[in-house]
């Protein structure tokens, strides 16, 4: 007998509960987030392979902010990846390499559930059912990718007899997306999942897609970056999130060239200049309460002095209420609860923005 029930569980997991899974390249489906074409599910374009720095590089192919989406009236849906095997030790696996998978019900996104597991090799493999035991009926769905890892391959599986068709509804709506540059906590360190970035959670709120230009530890104010966030066809907003990573003397020097970059290519684009977190260290680490008040410093007299230059559509976020004492994880970085507050901050923000974006 217990052979037989262990036959009919191994039967299930390669087979699903409908019958034989079969598999699609996901490249045969629509991917949202990208600043410009790039080979895969990387963030920048092989253009800028030894132009850039190795550092920011090696995180540029990192699938931060990524999502495919699809809608199937399949009763299951499974999906099979590869990616490098990044591991941190203050972030979980899935939300470095793993998968979140959204339906779109009753007018909103809502989250289903995420794919992860163990693999052994130098290219690690997986395969899960993500959901099953529904009802088939046509759905649409998003699966948002890793935040710290690069996707090497994606497959999505159904049963035979079911099919993957691209989304008929354009949300997060694709035209005029957002386009955010920072640090670690932009490109999404450290949420639990990658639907609980803020970025992704920013673009489920205001129904656009966001492209996420975070790079941990490496947000200096590249100006590669500036020309790769300016060539993006037609933005709704610019939000500069750096100061965590960039020097007080990198963005006297930069920034304002940074900026200038971004607005001689897009006049009228609003953008937000944000400040540096409080961590919650710093309440008693007086080194780090002094570095962070010295580059928000710096921050607020570049937008003061592009302001008194005659600059418009410009926004600016305090660090006064940014963030709560529970926020991280680490000090530094955000839980999902950090995160949700960090979304909070910013979404007043962004919706204004918007309205001078969008009248």
């Amino acid at each position: 007998m217990k052979r037989f029930l262990l036959s009919l569980i191994l039967l299930a997991s390669c087979t699903g509960l409908w019958g034989q899974v079969v598999y699609t390249d996901a490249s045969a489906l629509p991917l949202y987030g990208k600043a410009a074409q790039t080979e895969g599910y990387r963030r920048l374009p092989a253009s800028l392979e030894g132009v850039v720095r190795t550092s920011l590089w090696n995180l540029g192919i990192h699938s931060a902010g990524l999502y495919v989406r699809f809608r199937t009236d399949a009763p299951e849906i499974h999906a099979r990846w590869s990616n490098t095997g990044h591991h941190m030790p203050h972030m979980t696996d899935c939300g470095t390499g793993g998968l979140d998978l959204y339906v779109h019900l009753d007018g909103a996104w809502k989250y289903l559930r995420s794919g992860f597991g163990k693999a052994t090799g130098a290219r690690k493999e997986y395969e899960v059912r993500l959901v099953g035991n529904m009802q088939p009926a046509m759905r649409e769905y998003m699966l948002y990718l890793g935040l710290y890892d690069e996707t090497l391959s994606l497959e999505l599986g159904v049963p035979e007899g079911y099919a993957l068709y691209r989304p008929e509804l354009d949300s997060p709506v694709s035209e005029k997306p957002l386009v955010m540059y920072g640090t670690s906590i932009l490109q999404g360190g450290c949420a639990s999942r990658p639907g609980m970035a803020h970025t992704n959670i920013l673009a489920r709120r205001l129904d656009r897609t966001v492209i996420n230009l975070g790079f941990s530890g490496n947000a200096h104010l590249d100006y590669e970056i500036a020309r790769l966030m300016a060539s993006v066809p037609d933005p709704s907003v610019f939000v500069l999130d750096y100061v965590p990573n960039a020097s007080e003397g990198q963005i006297e020097e930069r920034g304002e060239t940074f900026f200038r970059i971004l607005r001689e290519a897009h006049p009228d684009v609003p953008v937000i200049f944000v400040e540096d977190p409080h961590f919650s260290h710093s309440v008693l680490d007086q080194a780090v309460a002094a570095e962070v008040s010295g580059r928000n410093a710096a921050q607020k007299a570049l937008y003061e002095r592009l302001v008194a230059a005659g600059e418009k559509r410009l926004f600016y976020v305090y660090s006064f209420g940014m963030t709560q004492q529970e926020d991280f994880v680490d000090g530094v970085h955000f839980t999902d609860r950090g995160m949700t507050h960090y979304a909070d901050l910013l979404e007043p923000f962004l919706r204004e923005a918007l309205i001078l974006s969008d009248p």
